[in-house]
């Protein structure tokens, strides 16, 4: 099986950004932490700052990859073009979050990815990744 994770924006900053809400861990430890859980799975990670190689990575992995885990941070809120790359592709995507979304400003309640998904996981922390990987072992 193999399991991409794309990141968006500022997802590079985990460990040193706002630590209240988005932990203290880094996502190079944590993703190494993964791996260790999840030896049958080709695990793989993909962090940028920036739309257009978010939706090149969707584009790239979305039809050869059994899953797709997307962290599009502040993008989930703003990005059409995420949205229509998801809903463009066939390998299933679940869209993650670390924070509850909801409990966070009313902007952040909006995505533009969440009609194209399998489903969504919000407010676990680091731990949102793995649920999102285990969604994908159960299919």
């Amino acid at each position: 099986m193999k399991i991409i994770i794309v990141n968006g924006p500022n997802l590079n900053l985990l460990g040193k950004r706002e630590p209240t809400v988005y932990g203290s861990q880094t996502f190079e430890d944590y993703f190494s932490e993964l791996q260790g859980k999840f030896p049958e799975v080709t695990l793989t990670s993909f962090q940028s700052n920036i739309e257009g190689e978010i939706i090149d990575k969707i584009h790239e992995t979305g039809f050869s990859y059994d899953g797709i885990i997307l962290n599009a941070a502040a993008y989930t809120h703003t990005s059409v073009g995420i949205g229509d790359a998801v809903k463009g592709i066939e390998t299933p995507v679940v869209e993650v979050h670390i924070s509850n979304v909801y409990q966070r400003e009313s902007f952040r309640h909006t995505s533009y990815i969440a009609p194209h998904v399998k489903g969504i996981i919000a407010g676990f922390g680091m731990q949102s990744y793995e649920l999102a990987i285990r969604s994908f072992m159960k299919d």
